[in-house]
């Protein structure tokens, strides 16, 4: 092959992909579009029932119990992890094994959250009469206001799509993804009415990096006690750097009688020292310690330590409690943590 076929062929190449790349973001686009047009549609069509929905849930006396099938079920299953986090005790219900023994976690007092497209989910339609029985009161969320399911329901909202973002508009996704941010709307409308905060939120995510930023103290992760790498004023740099060795930190505190912080000398400022002055044996450590170090309260958030050393680019800090040294932590104990 010459290289003028090679060429052609390379040129030839590249505008297929070209091609390619321009078909796929105009499919991309599309489903996007469909489905944000989906989501806009809902605050037109269904916030009457929404805003119904949510007071009834608000006035849920147990746990909300989700219910659905298929990518309903998924929808469901979503709804009862966001509504348990935020606040709202949930618990997802599969339909098909409910009439095998799971319907027994629902109870007298609950609240039953069910989500259909259609409206005539057989497995959905079976729990009716047990449901029934149990005086648990329905909200159904389904795109067919006249379907089996909407007759049997106390309440119902209303989430029609004018077209799935399938192009043979059969596959759930406008219509998922409209009932999935409708039970978001729902989930937030209850945080909000119950005043949830951060903390809250954090206590319900107690493994996760926000509950570690939120949650997380300095006197959980600072070095105390023996741990601190410290020196009183009038200490030798001798005496500073073998403590600073032993306890690696990368830095030791300079307190007074009373255990006062006067300073910090760290890894940097010996190096600085030795560029000024290559003998430092004998002197004092007050000489070359940095005086007013950044100090933090042991009752802070760990987060707060990660602000302050990052603004100030230094890697370590003291902890203090009235003025006095009780910890001491670097930029390592935060990274350990998850913090950074």
């Amino acid at each position: 092959m010459t290289s003028k076929q090679k060429t052609a062929l390379a040129s030839a190449a590249k505008a297929n992909a070209a091609d390619s790349d321009d078909a796929i973001a105009r499919s991309l686009s599309a489903v996007l579009q469909i489905e944000a047009d989906a989501i806009r549609a809902i605050a037109d069509q269904a916030m009457p029932a929404l805003i119904l929905a949510s007071r009834m849930l608000w006035q849920c006396q147990g746990r909300i119990i989700t219910a659905g099938m298929g990518k309903s079920g998924h929808v469901a299953r979503k709804a009862a992890a966001t509504l348990s986090s935020t606040g709202s005790p949930s618990m997802f219900l599969h339909p098909a094994e409910a009439g095998h023994g799971d319907l027994g976690m629902l109870v007298a007092g609950d609240v039953l959250l069910m989500f259909s497209n259609s409206g005539t989910t057989a497995e959905l339609h079976n729990l009716m009469p047990a449901v029934k029985r149990l005086q648990v009161p329905v909200i159904l969320i389904c795109g067919r206001p006249d379907s089996l399911l909407a007759r049997d329901a106390e309440h119902v909202v209303v989430i029609e799509v004018e077209r799935e973002a399938c192009p043979l508009d059969l596959a759930p996704t406008a219509s998922s993804i409209a009932m999935l941010a409708a039970a978001d709307a729902l989930a937030i409308s209850l945080l909000e009415r119950r005043g949830f905060t951060r903390d809250d939120f954090a206590r319900a995510h107690p493994g996760g990096q926000l509950g570690r930023r939120l949650l997380l103290r300095i006197r959980d992760i600072m070095h105390s006690g023996a741990d601190i790498p410290v020196v009183q004023s009038g200490t030798t740099i001798s005496h500073a750097i073998v403590e600073m060795t032993q306890k690696r930190l990368g830095m030791v505190a300079v307190t007074d009688a009373r255990q006062q912080v006067c300073g910090i000398f760290t890894d940097g400022d010996l190096r600085r020292s030795l560029a000024q002055q290559e003998n430092l044996t004998g002197m004092r450590i007050d000489g070359l310690m940095t005086t007013a170090p950044l100090t933090i309260e042991a009752d802070a958030l760990a987060v707060e330590a990660a602000a302050l050393l990052q603004q100030h680019k230094v890697q370590a800090l003291l902890v203090t409690e009235q003025q006095r040294l009780v910890g001491a932590l670097n930029i390592h104990d935060l990274l350990q943590h998850g913090v950074l």
